[in-house]
């Protein structure tokens, strides 16, 4: 992991590596992220990977209490600042999948993560991000298609590995040019299910 240590620690160098503050593509799937989770509020969330905290700003009004983890201590510097008038949200520097929190959540947000770990790491991740569920929980993954470095892999690869590791229905999943967004929960129930209009 010093290699990726040493590329974060690189990368936030800057406030915004990624331009999630600047750029409409991440604005756009952030709000495709949001509008697909299949329930309008959640009692415990856990975003893995947080970054600058933009999307745990986002996700903080539909969450009870909300955790977000990162591996780079700047970056969790950075999401400590845009999260602090949320009290109810937690952020921590973590590794993953050695470290791993206590506890179960009924949301787990694994977004631009997978292709920085290993194909076993990846593996264990799914297998705790499962056992890590809640009754009618979801995980929600969402990474980037085209490769980098220094990916694993790309997006596809990703999510195909997901999907063959988590015992999980796949609740929803949405793809374009650019990158994959895909959920699995532990209710195969649709929203208009819940709601009782079917």
């Amino acid at each position: 992991m010093t290699a990726l240590h040493d590329y974060f620690g690189q990368l936030y160098r800057q406030d915004d590596p990624f331009g999630y503050r600047q750029r409409w593509y991440e604005a756009r799937k952030r709000d495709l992220l949001l509008a697909s989770l299949p329930r309008q509020r959640f009692a415990r969330g856990w975003e893995l990977g947080c970054s600058n905290g933009e999307l745990t700003a986002a996700l903080a009004p539909r969450c009870d209490e909300l955790l977000a983890t990162d591996v780079s201590a700047r970056a969790v510097e950075l999401a400590r600042q845009r999260t602090g008038m949320h009290a109810h949200v937690q952020v921590g520097c973590a590794t993953h999948p050695q470290q791993w929190p206590r506890g179960r959540f009924d949301l787990i947000v694994f977004g631009e993560v997978g292709y920085y770990l290993q194909p076993a790491q990846l593996a264990e991740c799914a297998r705790r991000m499962q056992a890590s569920l809640e009754d009618e929980g979801v995980i929600v993954a969402c990474h980037w298609l085209h490769p980098f470095e220094p990916a694993q892999g790309d997006g596809r690869q990703v999510h195909a590995s997901l999907q063959d590791t988590l015992q999980l229905p796949r609740l929803f999943r949405y793809e374009d040019a650019d990158f994959l967004l895909e959920g699995w929960g532990t209710s195969p129930q649709s929203v208009a299910q819940r709601e009782n209009l079917r």
